[in-house]
């Protein structure tokens, strides 16, 4: 049996499975410098030309020895009819990609310039597979698969990996659409073209420790230790005002005095001659070099007793209010628990940054758990160490940090968000591939996103859009030859993509692979996964105790339950975490301090507890700012007595004295 002719194999290839009538689909009958109109015929008796054409497919235009691709914009027929007795003649709308011709070693290339246009009557063809895969070849190695072409299911969708690390990129698209599924992919993928990269995940919704479960460490409140001296001053501001606009009088203060108390943890107290001293100290407010708040706290106090005038002691008592809150908020617990008092940087910058790994190259830094106001502060810290790290180790650790809702933290607005975490992210976008550190941005809204950040993204995957604003961010970023390909980011499918930039050939309308459902991202919160459960089982006392951040496995007692008071049978009795006799001890009974000058000293004869003192931070005083060691508690008896006293007086003689 003889083999087929080249001229038969050829045209084989380009119908498929479609009879010979069907190589021809069109011929041009109009061109511009980026489109051109192709002209069809629809027989009447169904013969399939109909069915070859759809928005979004490519085909080929032959031009002498070259094929030019164009991808079909839009689609009408002559009339504005469609008839059932006649043939139906229509007018095909498509856009100029490029063109497929034989290179210099005789094998098919595809270049996005197009030497030689359409001409009228030239004849348009279905495009074949072979030509397919010489288009959405990145024409490099170190590629991976990611997924499948929509127009061709059988070829693979390449991505070039080190296009993708080293020049960043973005996966946009509204929720629910697969848009964490698709980073677990592209994760994945980098993992395995690159076992020494370090990933780094700000995960807002505690989705992508049940993607890792083996190549991960997971942070969360629990096992966070992030120590408050690695912050900088504008950031341990933002957390002490907790968000709100920083009082620059107190900012001040702090930015004189965290010095000395790191000078003072070094071991140097005579801090006064160091501050006359006319040599330049290498300790600044940002140095991340260790301290103890109670040696900023002396400090202030040393500051308040030294003023004589009133002025300044105002500033001084609120800063010093704002640290003793911050410490004693049980959320902060992460930035100034015992550990955090020594020099832990290498332990921390070790177990942040996986270095070494120890076979889990991913740390998903989990912030759900984390107070909103302190959020921003910690996202600044580890986009700021993992540059540092990136820049001071010459490119020997590589880094890639994925932003998770990135909007949050790059809003466009540049009044809104935190600008030290602005000002990480960004130099990461622009000077990060230089020494080693990626960016991964992911967004559902990237009209909100900073417009500089997502122009530095060389590769987008954007997914389904339904705002207009965001499409037409997306229309802007992708190049004028393919702009018409963001025609179908409202209608694409879940999991389904149009990725361009340039870790790809060229825009292509890809599905990206299943994940398998074991590593599935899912949120979990830290603690168990999510499961469907019936209601009546579940610990409603665990969960008050986390939500009161109370530790599990603390000291519990149980009270002993009331006889004439029902127990509901789906809800365990409260316990206490803490046993008001081994606290407080045995006391009687106390009132109010608005009760004070009502008290009856007639009955029980017994002197009623003093009020209790107002506490600040493990401190006690008074609640006018003084904040001195309080005296011993008067007597009940004798305060009403000099409350007595004190009303009896008229105003004058109380002002006179």
């Amino acid at each position: 049996m003889t083999s087929p002719a080249p001229d038969e194999e050829d045209g084989r290839a380009r119908r498929g499975t479609y009879p010979p009538g069907s190589r021809l689909m069109g011929r041009v009958v109009g061109c511009s410098g980026s489109k051109a109109t192709v002209s069809a015929i629809a027989g009447k008796d169904g013969n399939g030309l109909a069915e070859l054409w759809s928005v979004g497919r490519l085909i080929s235009i032959s031009v002498g020895t070259n094929r030019v691709v164009a991808l079909v914009c839009s689609m009408e027929t002559a009339s504005t009819a469609w008839s059932e007795s006649d043939e139906n003649v229509m007018h095909i709308e498509v856009e100029l990609v490029g063109e497929i011709h034989t290179g210099i070693t005789g094998k098919p290339e595809f270049s996005a310039g197009i030497t030689h246009y359409p001409y009228l009557g030239a004849v348009a063809h279905r495009m074949r597979s072979a030509d397919l895969a010489v288009i959405y070849d990145p024409g490099v190695s170190d590629t991976a698969v990611i997924g499948k072409l929509t127009q061709d299911t059988s070829l693979g969708a390449l991505i070039h990996i080190p296009s993708l690390l080293s020049r960043h990129f973005a996966v946009v698209g509204t929720t629910g659409v697969g848009k964490t599924t698709a980073v677990t992919l592209l994760l994945n993928k980098a993992l395995i073209a690159d076992p020494s990269l370090r990933v780094l995940i700000l995960d807002p919704h505690n989705e992508f420790a049940a993607a890792f479960p083996s190549k991960s460490v997971v942070i969360d409140t629990d096992t966070l230790d992030l120590p408050f001296w690695l912050f900088k001053l504008e950031e341990f501001t933002e957390v002490l005002f907790r968000g709100r606009p920083a009082i620059a009088e107190e900012i001040d203060v702090l930015r004189d005095l965290i010095p000395e108390a790191k000078r003072m943890f070094k071991g140097t107290t005579d801090t006064t001659l160091i501050r006359r001293g006319p040599e330049k100290s290498s300790l600044t407010a940002d140095t991340p070099v260790p301290y103890r708040v109670a040696d900023l706290l002396a400090l202030i106090d040393e500051r308040i007793g030294k003023l004589e005038g009133r002025a300044e002691k105002p500033h001084l008592r609120s800063l010093k209010v704002r640290i003793q809150a911050a410490i004693n908020d049980p959320r902060y617990e992460f930035m100034f628990s015992s550990n955090t008092i020594h020099d832990t940087i290498l332990t921390t910058i070790s177990h942040i940054f996986r270095i070494p790994g120890e076979g889990k190259p991913v740390t998903t830094f989990q912030l759900a758990g984390i107070p909103s106001e302190v959020v921003n502060s910690v996202a600044s810290i580890l986009c700021r160490m993992a540059f540092e790290i990136a820049l001071w180790s010459a490119g020997g650790v590589r880094i890639l940090v994925v932003c998770e809702e990135a909007h949050r933290y790059v809003p466009a607005d540049p009044k809104l968000g935190f600008f030290p975490t602005r000002q990480a992210i960004s130099r990461i976008a622009k000077e990060g591939r230089k020494y080693g550190v990626s960016l991964g941005v992911i967004t559902q809204r990237p009209g909100e996103l900073d417009p500089t950040i997502l122009s530095q993204c060389s590769t987008v995957f954007a997914m389904r859009l339904s705002n207009d604003r965001d499409q037409d961010i997306i229309r802007s970023a992708i190049p004028d030859s393919s702009a018409s390909t963001m025609s179908f980011l409202s209608s694409i499918g879940n999991g389904e993509a149009i990725a361009f930039g340039e870790a790809v050939a060229v825009p292509m309308r890809m599905v990206f692979e299943r994940v398998p459902e074991d590593v599935l991202p899912r949120a979990n919160s830290g603690l168990q996964p999510v499961h469907r459960g019936d209601p009546n089982t579940v610990d409603l006392g665990k969960i008050v105790m986390r939500m009161r951040h109370i530790d599990e496995s603390a000291k519990t007692y149980a009270p002993a339950p009331d006889p004439h008071r029902p127990q509901p049978s789906s809800i365990k009795p409260q316990m206490p975490s803490i046993d008001p006799a081994d606290e407080f001890g045995d006391a009687p009974a106390m009132r109010r301090s608005t009760d004070l000058g009502h008290a009856d000293h007639s009955q029980a004869g017994v002197p009623a507890a003093a009020p209790p003192p107002q506490r600040f931070g493990g401190e006690t005083g008074t609640a006018s700012g003084d904040y001195r060691p309080a005296p011993p508690a008067t007597p009940r008896h004798e305060l009403n007595s000099i409350r007595s006293t004190l009303l009896k007086k008229p105003l004058s003689s109380l002002l006179k004295d």
